[in-house]
């Protein structure tokens, strides 16, 4: 049986690589330095994320932003949560979360690499009066992945700069 399962699983993995599948790896940048002036939750994973990928320096807070070939700006990161349904009585059942991130790429000179863009995230959430608890922490999990989702765009959108100028 084992032996079966073996000549079954070779053919599989021939096929995949010969089709030219990778695993992800650590994105290229463009730049070699970057500084990131704001403080916060988006900006500090942003900023793990990419000491974390090794291939580019973060500046620290404190060093001035003109130090570093591009600067991110983060201008808003908004968290919201909208009454999405009511029962008969009126008490809510169903909330929506929604999180809001704007951003910029910019050269020290002011060269904008990334024009302020915005990327939403929003999660469906259902409400028990009988488990708040339960339901506040599932809000926090919930705004956690949603912010780890937009770090990964953002990364993406970072990796996509070809040249900085």
């Amino acid at each position: 049986m084992r032996r079966r399962q073996l000549l079954a699983a070779a053919p599989a993995a021939a096929l995949l690589g010969g089709c030219g599948f990778a695993l992800r790896q650590a994105p290229d940048f463009a730049f070699r330095s970057i500084a990131i002036p704001n403080a916060g939750p988006v900006s500090n994973e942003l900023r793990r994320n990419l000491v974390g990928a090794g291939n580019v320096q973060v500046l620290p807070l404190t060093a001035a932003p003109s130090q570093a070939d591009v600067i991110f700006d983060l201008l808003g990161d908004f968290r919201q949560k909208v009454i999405v349904a009511l029962n008969t009585s009126g008490q809510v059942r169903e909330f929506q979360l929604r999180l809001r991130v704007t951003f910029r790429l910019r050269t020290p000179g002011g060269t904008e690499l990334i024009p302020s863009t915005e990327i939403t995230q929003q999660r469906d959430v259902s409400f028990n009066e009988s488990s708040v608890l339960a339901k506040e922490a599932e809000e926090v999990l919930l705004y956690r992945d949603m912010q780890t989702d937009i770090v990964q765009q953002i990364l993406r959108r970072l990796a996509a700069v070809k040249s900085v100028a």
